[in-house]
């Protein structure tokens, strides 16, 4: 893959980790129940996490990466794709986050099946890997936290 290609992709990939961060720290401004807020700020520090780590990684480490299977509650898949609103509470937060996640897995997956550059395909499958595991952690909140309490 040329270095060119790689940045780019690279720096999609960050941008949509900024547009998730200015998301959930624009609606943690929004809602007015303190762990609601705090639960979005804690996802917009993970979601800056993923772009500092994005920013600082190289050809060669994706390279020697290995592709895990993430597992799939698929909790998300009976959730609506919205936006978060003011009056929201925990549990549609949650249902928001997990879908934002799903797109964006789907988005990596889709760029990964449709290459036919080896290394291109390994890194959009390594992005799709930690868009799954932002999923599978968001559905596990939701499982252990939404789905016990109902």
């Amino acid at each position: 893959m040329k270095k060119d290609l790689f940045d780019e992709i690279i720096r999609f990939a960050i941008d949509g980790e900024q547009e998730a961060v200015d998301a959930y720290t624009t609606a943690s401004e929004m809602v007015t129940r303190a762990n609601v807020k705090e639960m979005l700020l804690d996802l917009a520090r993970q979601e800056q996490m993923h772009k500092t780590r994005l920013e600082s990684i190289d050809r060669e480490r994706v390279a020697d990466t290995a592709i895990v299977n993430v597992p799939d509650l698929r909790i998300a898949d009976f959730m609506d794709d919205t936006t978060i609103t003011a009056d929201m509470d925990y549990q549609d937060i949650l249902a928001v986050a997990m879908k934002r996640e799903e797109k964006a897995h789907n988005l990596y997956t889709t760029l990964a099946s449709n290459t036919d550059d080896a290394e291109l395909r390994k890194m959009f499958e390594l992005l799709a890997q930690e868009e799954a595991g932002h999923k599978l952690a968001l559905e596990k909140e939701y499982d252990e936290h939404v789905l016990t309490e109902n």
